[in-house]
């Protein structure tokens, strides 16, 4: 009898179905987890992208170095509106990942005297040199498995673009 108990291979497969279950579930849901992380990363990143290329196309009255680094605040929440929702026109429009609120800094960086000579070349004249449009966002990352605890929200994404404004 004991042989026969020791050779019975019925049961062999759902026993390790069974050992083999939660690791496939749990590869499964990282896998999701990962591939939803990437997307709300890829997302913020085109935001300031955009934000940027916006920024940079603006007149020299709006972005100059002229009494030390200025920006028009109408512009700055333009920017702000664009890198958030991808439209400027729509206040009310949805944010491109999940409440994300205004976690934006723009700032704009003027050339010193020792890269002067540097922005003279090219379309830019001495007169008035060119400057730097900085965006950096830091939005709270919502977890695809939000409800389940296993992501806090102490995880944040982050997107930086610099880009230099043409006064088109």
């Amino acid at each position: 009898m004991l042989r026969r108990f020791l050779s019975c291979t019925r049961g062999a497969a759902a026993a390790e179905m069974a050992l083999i279950t939660p690791l496939a579930v749990l590869i499964i849901f990282s896998s999701m987890e990962a591939g939803h992380y990437f997307y709300q990363q890829h997302q913020v990143l085109k935001g300031v992208r955009d934000g940027a290329r916006y920024a940079a196309r603006q007149s020299f009255d709006d972005i100059n170095c002229r009494s030390g680094s200025f920006i028009d605040s109408g512009l700055v929440d333009d920017i702000k509106l664009l890198t958030r929702t991808g439209q400027i026109a729509d206040v009310n429009a949805p944010p491109r990942i999940p409440n994300w609120t205004d976690s934006i800094t723009i700032t704009v960086t003027c050339p010193d005297a020792s890269t002067i000579a540097e922005a003279e070349t090219g379309i830019f004249d001495g007169s008035e040199p060119a400057p730097q449009i900085n965006i950096l966002a830091t939005p709270s990352y919502d977890s695809f498995f939000n409800g389940l605890g296993v992501l806090t929200d102490s995880v944040s994404l982050r997107g930086e673009q610099q880009a230099l404004v043409m006064g088109v």
